[in-house]
């Protein structure tokens, strides 16, 4: 193993009690994976959505974009720009992230009579534009949390799996090992030394007797 362990008792309590505690994490950062990955999805889905409707919203705008040029004193485009993205916020597996809510744009002051009829329309189609535009950039962000956080859970998975988990196991498995050789060469001691004591009682008990006998025989 690449980390020293000790070939004790006290360090195999350790690794057991390493091991139960990575045990019960991992389903918990399994659960989060998951949730964080079925969220994504969503994202990535709401977000191909959001693109296409941005994509539209200029194909529309890009039939008369060239006749702009002829619009004296309106700034069509920037009265078109976001001047606030309004956004609420929820938690998703412990991640807060924004969610899209709405757009604030400036309020359109020109003469009605002193511009062409179609500069409302263009106005409604570029503020659509502006609109999803916004609403991609949220969920953007919303994927970009999202995505830190999955691949900050997933090392965490692995790093538990193939590395913690394996390397307790190992630690347990050679201290288990060692600890059941000591007990095994402990207890062949045991049964040596059970087996002098024995001898040696015997002998004893021969050498009384004997002694005994002599005694008599006086």
């Amino acid at each position: 193993m690449a980390t020293k362990i000790k070939l004790t008792r006290p360090e195999l309590k350790r690794y057991r009690d390493a091991l139960a505690r990575f045990e019960r994490y991992l389903p918990m950062l399994k659960l989060k994976q998951q949730q964080l990955q079925l969220a994504l999805r969503q994202i990535e889905k709401e977000l191909r959505a959001a693109q296409i409707a941005v994509r539209k919203a200029q194909e529309t705008f890009d039939e008369y974009r060239s006749v702009l040029a002829d619009v004296a004193g309106v700034n069509v485009s920037g009265l078109a720009e976001a001047e606030e993205v309004v956004t609420s916020s929820t938690n998703v597996a412990g991640v807060n992230i924004p969610v899209f809510e709405d757009v604030v744009f400036t309020t359109a002051s020109y003469s009605l009579f002193g511009t062409a009829a179609w500069v409302d329309r263009a106005l409604v189609d570029m503020r659509e534009i502006s609109r999803h535009e916004a609403e991609t950039d949220v969920l953007d962000k919303q994927h970009e949390l999202l995505q830190r956080e999955w691949t900050k859970i997933s090392q965490r998975v692995n790093l538990f799996e193939k590395v913690k988990i394996p390397e307790a196991l190992e630690a347990i498995r050679v201290i288990r090992i060692k600890l059941g050789d000591e007990m095994t060469a402990a207890v062949g001691r045991a049964k040596i030394a059970k087996a002098k004591i024995a001898e040696f009682g015997s002998f004893e008990s021969g050498r009384e007797r004997r002694k005994t006998a002599e005694v008599a025989d006086g």
